[in-house]
């Protein structure tokens, strides 16, 4: 059960800092007064960000968020 339990503190803490670098890599949601003015959202890349590598780094933000849940749960159940 010792090994479980260290096995899951280590993913855990590897989950903590996977999940700050992916969302400090994101951009705004917030365009400002520059990107209104310019029409930014109208781009080619503002139709298709699911495609890019926005839209991949939110996949994986929420892949590791269904994963940080998850462990906090099973790290509160261990001890």
């Amino acid at each position: 059960m010792a090994g479980l339990r260290i096995f899951c503190i280590v993913l855990y803490v590897i989950v903590c800092i996977a999940l700050t670098i992916v969302v400090l890599a994101q951009e705004s949601k917030q365009q400002g007064l520059s990107g209104a003015i310019s029409g930014a959202a109208e781009t080619y890349w503002g139709k298709n960000k699911g495609r890019s590598i926005e839209g991949t780094l939110v996949i994986i933000t929420r892949v590791l968020a269904v994963l940080f849940i998850v462990l906090t749960l099973v790290l509160e159940k261990i001890f």
